[in-house]
């Protein structure tokens, strides 16, 4: 029940926010979920190694992630600017034997949540309602495994990483992305042939479970069962969107590509 409640109350925001609303809303909202995001990805990282604690409370690591979202593109350049202050960012730390680490940790989080909500503000540049499919794709698959996985999953997708997953959920969730995505792709965006369509849900969906999955392999070996406590019946934020950042930068990337238009 909380669960649905929850759906229920954010489903409505962020449709308006990223096919109606105004663009300083949507990359605020973008920024939020981000920070959020990163917090309990750096929680994750430190349950598993105790003295990387103070990444959570260091202001530079969340400072990077929102200058590696907004900044113009020139992915090289601004790539090594970010490992450079992810750098500084851990000479305060007490236990100089963890600075490497750390500073991987806290590159891998900043790339993989405020590098995929970058491909969310270019996507949505070109559409918003591109961005709204890449985002929606996922959590309508996740209901379709959610409720068919519960009837009649038998057998075990990951049980090392994730053993309430069976591939009778993945199926569902596939099948369930590409029906409603390809009707939804043929109504709002008619010149996208179906096959195109068919092959674009289908591999955003699949990006997404893979996404799941491997956010659930980082809880797993740290020990922890949910990213956060901030969405009743979902965890944290990074539990609701980990399909999602993944899904977001496949989708845009494969609508920047002249070869998958043609």
């Amino acid at each position: 029940m909380k669960r649905l409640i929850t759906g229920l109350i954010l489903t409505p925001f962020f449709f308006y926010v990223v096919a109606l609303g105004p663009s300083w809303a949507f990359l605020a909202s973008l920024a939020a979920v981000g920070l959020f995001c990163l917090y309990e990805f750096l929680g994750i990282l430190s349950a598993r190694f105790p003295s990387y604690e103070s990444l959570q409370r260091n202001p530079a690591i969340y400072a990077a992630g929102l200058f590696f979202m907004v900044l113009p593109s020139q992915e090289g350049v601004l790539l090594t600017l970010l490992a450079m202050l992810l750098m500084v960012a851990v000479l305060r730390m007490r236990d100089l034997a963890g600075s490497l680490p750390m500073a991987s940790g806290a590159m891998l989080g900043v790339v993989y949540i405020f590098g995929a909500w970058r491909c969310g503000v270019f996507l949505r540049a070109m559409d918003p309602w591109w961005m709204l499919f890449a985002l929606a794709i996922n959590w309508l698959g996740d209901t379709c495994a959610y409720y068919a996985g519960s009837a009649f999953g038998k057998h075990k997708m990951a049980p090392r990483v994730s053993p309430a997953k069976s591939w009778e959920g993945a199926a569902a969730s596939l099948l369930g992305g590409i029906v409603i995505g390809t009707l939804f792709i043929q109504y709002q965006f008619p010149h996208v042939g179906v096959g195109r369509a068919i092959a674009l849900c289908a591999t955003a969906n699949i990006a997404g479970q893979l996404g799941d999955l491997a956010e659930s392999a980082f809880k797993r070996g740290a020990g922890v069962k949910d990213s956060g406590n901030l969405l009743p019946g979902h965890g944290g934020w990074l539990d609701r969107v980990d399909s999602s950042l993944f899904s977001v930068p496949v989708v845009y990337w494969l609508l920047t590509q002249q070869w998958f238009l043609k």
